[in-house]
């Protein structure tokens, strides 16, 4: 886009719109009109978010203190969706939306800044970034833009991401885990007031073998724990009979 403008009117222009498209259409169009208008006619979005590029932006997600979609009686956006809908307006290159999910802190040891861009580097998401609604809102962005295959394989190592996050509700604010929303990204059709397109089923993409079959971290523990089970039945069994024999004496 040729200049940026407070309230978004060439991204919402559709008459001879030329700029990046997400899977085939203008990525304004993935937010409800009503949502849009929200978010465009906002203070925050007019104050805090004119003239963001990526890095920027980053700068805006870090200081974020809660998700949501809109909340009050006037159904107010939160500034996690108007940066959301940023993000829309810039279409960052995939590596960088990868940085998000993993971004460390400057200020953390060489080591652990060294595996992170590794990692981004190779396209893999790390156990976890140190900003976690930036990382929130990467992913919200990811179920938004990436397709269905990049979508499971990007998401679903943040299952394994437990950390605790505010939610902004319609009048108050809620606990929820990161691994809660990431799960709610793949499996519900709305999330923080914005319908998601319909995400293909993971067991349709294993089907075609476009997915591997997904090995859950629990595994090991579950078939633990079934050993056990089974153990504990053979004992008392074992025990039962051994009390049968002693009574048949």
């Amino acid at each position: 886009m040729s200049s940026h403008r407070a309230d978004a009117s060439n991204l919402l222009d559709n008459r001879g719109y030329s700029g990046p498209l997400v899977r085939g259409v203008n990525p304004a169009t993935l937010f409800e009109k009503a949502v849009r208008d929200r978010i465009t006619d906002s203070y925050y979005w007019k104050e805090q978010c004119f003239g963001l590029n990526a890095a920027t932006l980053c700068d805006r997600a870090v200081e974020l203190t809660s998700i949501g979609g809109t909340y009050g009686v006037a159904e107010k956006p939160t500034p996690f969706l108007c940066l959301a809908f940023k993000l829309l307006q810039l279409n960052p290159d995939r590596d960088i939306i990868l940085e998000y999910l993993n971004y460390t802190d400057p200020g953390s040891d060489e080591e652990t800044e060294t595996a992170a861009e590794d990692q981004a580097r190779n396209g893999v998401v790390g156990q976890r970034g140190d900003f976690k609604y930036l990382r929130a809102l990467a992913a919200f962005y990811v179920r938004l833009t990436f397709e269905p295959v990049d979508i499971y394989k990007t998401l679903e190592p943040l299952l394994l991401d437990y950390r605790k996050l505010k939610r902004r509700v319609r009048d108050s604010f809620v606990l929820t885990y990161m691994d809660q929303f990431v799960d709610d990204l793949l499996t519900k059709d709305r999330v923080c007031g914005t319908s998601l397109w319909k995400l293909p089923a993971r067991q349709l993409l294993e089907d075609l073998d476009l997915l591997d079959e997904r090995v859950s971290p629990l595994a090991d523990e579950l078939e633990e724990l079934d050993k056990e089970s089974e153990q504990g039945s053979h004992d008392s069994e074992s025990q039962s009979n051994a009390d049968a024999g002693d009574g048949d004496e």
